[in-house]
C-alpha cells in the first residue's frame, strides 16, 4: 500500500467492531497509565479487550490480575493470552481452569516466544505442548473457550516458507480455533494477497487484521525486523528526522495509521485489532475516523 490521502472512508458494509490489545502493568505508574487507556477505550464497546502473556510466574500473575480486575470491574469482555513457554501441560490447564473460574471465557493461544527472546531458538517444554494446535485442543478439552490465534501476512520468522506457515495455521484451525489475529503489517495489499492464499487452502476463519499504531518509530521498526514484518520505505522517510519531536511523530503515526484502516474499510475490512501500547489517544483517534462513538454519543445522537 503506496501512501494514500487522508480522507473519509465509505459507508462500509458491516459495522465496524474493534478490539484492543493491552499488556500487564509491571510498576504502580503503568498500571495507572494501563486502567486510564481502558477507561477512554471501553465506551467504543470493543469486542474484547485481550491481555498478553509472557514466560515466568511473575508475569503469568500480573495477566491474571489484570483479566481478573477486567472481569470484576468493567463490562469489557476480556481474552487472556496464554503459551506454552517455559510451563508442563498440568501447569497450563491450571491457568486455564482459573481463567474459567474467573469468568474468562476467551482465550488467545500462541506458541509464544523464546525464553532468549526474538532471534534464539524455540525449546518446547519437555512436558508442555508443544505446539499452538495443541494447545489450543488442550484449551477446547477444558471448556467452551472462544480461542483466538496468531497469523502472519509476511510469514513467521521461523517459518521455512508463507505455504508453510499457512500449513500451521491450517492445523490450529483444525483443532478449533475460531479466529485468527494477524501480525501488524503497514502494507495493505500484503493483507489481502495473504488472506487470498489463506482462503485458497479452505481457512473460513476470520483473519483480523493487527493494527500498531507507531507511538515510536525506531522501536516499532526494531520489534518489525524480529518480527518478520516489513517497513515501506514511504513510511521511514515520513518518520525521518523526527525523533526529537514528539508531537510531530504523534500527528504523522495518527495519519499513517488512519490511512491504513479506512482503505481496509474502502475494501470491505470491517473488524480490527488494535495494539495500544497502552496507550489509548492515537488509537481512540482512529476509531472515531472509523466512525466509532462512545456509550453517551450515541445516546444523544
Amino acid at each position: 500500500m503506496s501512501p494514500i490521502a487522508l480522507r473519509p472512508s465509505r459507508q462500509p458494509s458491516c459495522p465496524i467492531r474493534v478490539s484492543f490489545e493491552f499488556f500487564p502493568p509491571k510498576t504502580p505508574e503503568m498500571e495507572a497509565t494501563l486502567w486510564s487507556s481502558i477507561e477512554r477505550l471501553a465506551p467504543l464497546n470493543p469486542q474484547f479487550v485481550s491481555v498478553t502473556y509472557g514466560a515466568g510466574g511473575s508475569t503469568r500473575e500480573r495477566t491474571h490480575a489484570t483479566v481478573a480486575r477486567l472481569v470484576r470491574e468493567t463490562r469489557l469482555k476480556p481474552a487472556a493470552h496464554l503459551t506454552c513457554v517455559a510451563a508442563s501441560k498440568a501447569e497450563v490447564d491450571s491457568v486455564v481452569r482459573s481463567y474459567w473460574e474467573a469468568g474468562v471465557r476467551h482465550v488467545v493461544a500462541l506458541r509464544g516466544d523464546p525464553v532468549g527472546g526474538l532471534g534464539t531458538a524455540y525449546e518446547p517444554h519437555a512436558e508442555g505442548y508443544q505446539r499452538t494446535c495443541d494447545l489450543v485442543a488442550g484449551i477446547k478439552a477444558i471448556g467452551d473457550f472462544e480461542v483466538s490465534v496468531s497469523a502472519y501476512p509476511e510469514k513467521h520468522p521461523e517459518a521455512a516458507s508463507l505455504d508453510a506457515d499457512i500449513d500451521v495455521l491450517k492445523e490450529k484451525v483444525d483443532c478449533g480455533a475460531d479466529r485468527a489475529i494477524t501480525q501488524f503489517f503497514f502494507d495493505n495489499d500484503v493483507y489481502f494477497r495473504y488472506l487470498d492464499r489463506v482462503r485458497a487452502r479452505g481457512i473460513d476463519i476470520p483473519i483480523v487484521p493487527g493494527i500498531v499504531p507507531v507511538q515510536n518509530f525506531r522501536q516499532t521498526a526494531n520489534f518489525a525486523a524480529k518480527a518478520g514484518a516489513s517497513i515501506p520505505a514511504w513510511l521511514a522517510a515520513r518518520f525521518e528526522g523526527l525523533e526529537d519531536d514528539v508531537e510531530t511523530r504523534k500527528l504523522i503515526a495518527a495519519a499513517v495509521a488512519a490511512e491504513q484502516v479506512i482503505d481496509l474499510v474502502d475494501r470491505g475490512v470491517s473488524e480490527f485489532h488494535f495494539y495500544t501500547m497502552n496507550r489509548a489517544d492515537l488509537v481512540y483517534a482512529i476509531c472515531r475516523l472509523l466512525g466509532l462513538r462512545g456509550e453517551a454519543e450515541r445516546a444523544a445522537a
